[in-house]
């Protein structure tokens, strides 16, 4: 397997592309063909003459491609039409949630890569799709709350006056939590984070955040580093502590999006109606579900009180330059790790646990132990 389709997004608001020039002229170097559909990476920054450059063939549809033997692209697709047989098709998938469209891979005799389901240890980090952009989205939900917010981040001393720096509250010290935190930092806010894992209180304070403690009782995280799956009585609990500290927050972010599952809703109206006019809310979890009641996705929210929700869905895709170049090394790392140097291929190896953790179809059948039907 030599023979890589680079897909254009079909998704209108997609911004991001799945390869970029310079990696693809790497992967060329070690014996990969490309062909990259044209006006792929133009809202990226990419020109089809960047790509040519690098030694890709431009084609003029996604269909004049389907002889490759893998398909790179960032979004599910609609149906597996016109793929060949034993295809290697990487993007997300939302398995949890296409359970038909896996079907259909299947069917097809598809090899399906799932990206969200790349095993997140440390060999496989250079691989890591969701911290890769998680990462850029946190910091851009920083930056947008900032430009939203009726006064200043930093302390400012004047002849005027000293101006107090604003507070800000993380909600879930993951990827994107710790870049908030960090952004938030840097722009000179006071910032608090919490999360519902003790261990990482070392990492918010090594930001120089102060880490809120709620004792929720037994908590950790699961074998990919997420965290467990709180019950009613400890979501309850974490309500009301993050009350108090929302109520003092000119910024408040949640980032509580759980894969395969409905995000916990953390903020409830009631603490949003004792919030101080012009606070801003980000709901980073607000496309499945969302951590804050009133979220709504790609909109706007204004309480009856002056707060503002703001949706926080997908903000890599504001920094597409540099969200492409993740994703793009997120696929060379994958594409790299798995060719065989001797033979001059890609080889599917499910010996691999990589390959097994992220390959859901596989000869007619759905193989992963967790979407297997009977």
């Amino acid at each position: 397997m030599k023979s890589i389709l680079v897909c254009r997004e079909f998704d209108p608001k997609e911004t991001r592309v799945a390869m970029i020039p310079d990696d693809i002229k790497k992967l060329i170097g070690m014996g990969f063909t490309f062909k990259v559909v044209s006006g792929a990476g133009l809202k990226s920054g990419f020109s089809d003459e960047a790509y040519e450059k690098a030694g890709a063939t431009i084609i003029s549809k996604e269909q004049d491609g389907y002889d490759s033997e893998i398909v790179l692209r960032i979004l599910k697709p609609a149906n597996a039409d016109g793929l060949k047989p034993d295809t290697l098709h990487l993007s997300y998938l939302d398995p949890f949630n296409e359970k038909e469209l896996l079907r259909e891979f299947a069917k097809k005799q598809i090899q399906a890569v799932s990206l969200e389901m790349i095993p997140r240890t440390t060999l496989a980090q250079k691989m890591d799709v969701q911290s890769s952009q998680t990462s850029l989205a946190g910091y851009v939900a920083v930056v947008n709350a900032a430009a939203r917010l009726p006064k200043i981040l930093p302390m400012m001393v004047t002849p005027s006056g000293t101006i107090n720096p604003a507070r800000v509250f993380i909600i879930g010290v993951g990827v994107a939590g710790l870049q908030a935190i960090a952004t938030a930092k840097r722009l000179g806010a006071r910032v608090d984070a919490f999360d519902t894992r003790p261990v990482v209180e070392e990492q918010v304070k090594s930001l120089g955040a102060s880490f809120v403690k709620i004792d929720l009782g037994e908590m950790g995280q699961t074998d990919q580093g997420y965290a467990k799956e709180l019950t009613p009585e400890q979501i309850k609990m974490q309500q009301e502590a993050q009350a108090k500290v929302c109520e003092r927050s000119n910024i408040v972010i949640t980032t509580a999006k759980v894969f395969g599952r409905k995000a916990p809703r953390l903020i409830k109206k009631d603490v949003l109606d004792r919030m101080m006019p012009g606070s801003i809310v980000v709901d980073m979890a607000v496309s499945t579900g969302g951590n804050v009641e009133g979220s709504e996705l790609d909109k706007e929210v204004i309480t009856e009180n002056g707060v503002i929700i703001m949706s926080g869905d997908m903000l890599e895709r504001q920094v597409p330059y540099d969200a492409s170049k993740m994703l793009s090394g997120n696929f060379t790392a994958f594409l790299t790790h798995f060719y065989n140097k001797e033979a001059k291929e890609f080889q599917v190896n499910l010996e691999d646990e990589i390959m097994r953790g992220c390959l859901l179809t596989q000869g007619g059948k759905i193989i992963h132990e967790r979407f297997k039907e009977d």
